[in-house]
Order: structure tokens, then sequence, then C-alpha cells
């Protein structure tokens, strides 16, 4: 199931539309999921939007958005927490 789940981090924004493109296009994906933490929340979503509504139109919907917060230790040793968001695509029937 983790293999339709797409990870925004720090490479380029089209990096990561592409990858999203290429999951529905090459690996007729049903799902996709784009997960990112913290800063990153907003690239998320905008990969999400350009890939549903520039280079899949009429083929991909949004079908749910989760948000958490999850808590962990820096690097310093202390327990932080960091929102995350989950934005699922779905192909249309």
């Amino acid at each position: 199931m983790a293999d339709n789940s797409i990870f925004i981090g720090m490479k380029s924004f089209m990096n990561y539309v592409t990858a999203v493109v290429m999951q529905f296009t090459t690996k007729q994906t049903d799902e996709v999921i784009v997960k990112a933490r913290g800063k990153l929340i907003s690239r998320a979503v905008d990969v999400a939007e350009v890939a549903v509504k520039r280079f899949l139109e009429g083929q991909v919907d949004v079908k749910d958005i989760k948000i958490d917060s999850e808590e962990f230790e820096n690097k310093e040793g202390k327990q932080v927490r960091v929102s995350t968001i989950e934005i699922t695509l779905k192909r249309k029937e």
C-alpha cells in the first residue's frame, strides 16, 4: 500500500507533481496519497492541486484529506510536535 504514497520533501516542486502524474498514468494506480509534515504541508497542497487541476484535469479528484500531528525527539533531545497531512487523490470512475 505504501507504494502509492508520495512524501513531500525538499526536491523541486515539479518532481512531486510528476511523481503523482506518473502513478496515475504509468502505473495505472487508482489512488495516490500525498503526505507531508510541518512546513512542507503547503507544498503538498500545491502539488495535489497542480496535479489534479492542470495535469490530470477531469481524471482525478481529491478523495480525502487527513490532518494529524506526530511527536518525536529532535536533535537536542526535546519532544516536539509537528503537524502532518495526507491528501488522497482518486481516479474518477
